[in-house]
């Protein structure tokens, strides 16, 4: 676990009071955190309308969630689920994403030109 507030993309934090968990999208160093929010995985198809890359109790969290990430569709504006936070609204350090959990994640926002 990291001392401090050491971020590497990747990363799984408590946010926000620890009430909502994030993965950390950017690199250390910046003043201003992208992140994206865990939900709960959809509980309808969403082939062809966003990727879903599933987390939980391995990258520490208390119950499974997904990574969502919104395709590009013409007439559509998409919800990626991004936020932009301050080292001040992260609380405590959950875990990280395995090198291929964050490769699935990186594969998605490439598909959806957010990368």
């Amino acid at each position: 676990m990291p001392t401090g507030k050491i971020l590497k993309r990747g990363q799984v934090w408590w946010a926000f009071d620890e009430r909502i968990p994030l993965v950390i999208l950017s690199a250390d160093g910046m003043a201003d955190i992208q992140a994206m929010r865990v939900v709960a995985p959809a509980s309808t198809n969403i082939q062809g309308y966003a990727v879903e890359v599933p987390i939980g109790v391995l990258e520490g969290l208390p119950r499974e969630g997904v990574l969502r990430v919104g395709l590009p569709r013409p007439g559509y504006i998409n919800c990626h689920w991004l936020v932009t936070l301050t080292r001040a609204d992260l609380g405590e350090y959950a875990g990280a994403l395995s090198p291929e959990k964050l490769s699935q994640l990186e594969d998605a926002l490439r598909l959806a030109d957010l990368e």
